[in-house]
């Protein structure tokens, strides 16, 4: 019962830290009003620290509390806007083959459009969370494949949602290249720091029964080189 009371207390105080990372804005997203947030760095991780499903309830209570909160229009596209980040949490936090199901999936939605169709290689993207999830131990590969997938299912939302023409997807190709390279190692980043920080905490006995929460292979001082990159 205490154990179990700690790990709530674990998800509370994280999805508490998902709320405040969604209120710092990133970048603007293109075609939209809407801004990326810190949300999309701490939200993946989520999967790998407190479990996947876990993670991704966080990430739904953290995207409905700003929906309700913050006077959002609540639509379909506002809706569909909850699965970018449950999925790239449920990519981070497991391994298995179905996670290669959505991004070829969103592939095929991608080119059935009209407007997809005639951007078809903007898609090709979504080949890396396919071949990442081969290489899952590699901390840099599973950050990559995680935000390619919540991308994925984001793109897929604003195609359908907002039919944004072929030149704009065209034209934000060598964006996304800097974009969700700039996603990978934020994810990466902020999942040692959780990671290494939740060993010093449970180091200690009050958090021991939390030892299970921290992952060896990626604590800096033992696997930092041989699976982090």
């Amino acid at each position: 019962m205490k154990e179990t009371k700690k790990k709530l207390l674990f998800i509370a105080l994280f999805t508490l830290i998902g709320l405040l990372a969604f209120q710092v804005s990133f970048s603007n997203i293109v075609g939209s009003d809407k801004q990326f947030t810190l949300f999309e760095f701490i939200a993946p991780i989520g999967g790998l620290i407190i479990g996947p499903a876990a993670a991704a309830i966080s990430a739904f209570v953290v995207r409905g509390t700003n929906v309700l909160f913050f006077n959002q229009t609540i639509d379909w596209v506002t809706i569909a806007r909850f699965l970018p980040m449950i999925l790239a949490a449920i990519y981070f936090g497991t391994k298995s083959k179905k996670n290669l199901i959505i991004p070829l999936i969103c592939m095929a939605l991608f080119i059935a459009h009209p407007q997809g169709q005639a951007a078809w290689y903007y898609s090709l993207y979504w080949l890396i969370p396919v071949l990442a999830e081969f290489k899952k131990d590699r901390l840099i590969l599973r950050s990559l494949g995680a935000t390619f997938t919540a991308h994925a299912i984001g793109s897929v939302i604003f195609l359908y949602g907002f039919g944004l023409p072929a030149t704009v997807w065209l034209g934000l190709i060598p964006i996304v290249a800097l974009e969700r390279g700039l996603f990978a190692v934020g994810i990466w980043a902020s999942y040692l720091v959780f990671n290494n920080g939740l060993e010093i905490l449970t180091s200690k006995n009050k958090f021991k029964s939390a030892k299970r929460l921290v992952n060896p292979r990626y604590l800096i001082s033992k696997n930092f080189f041989k699976y982090s990159a």
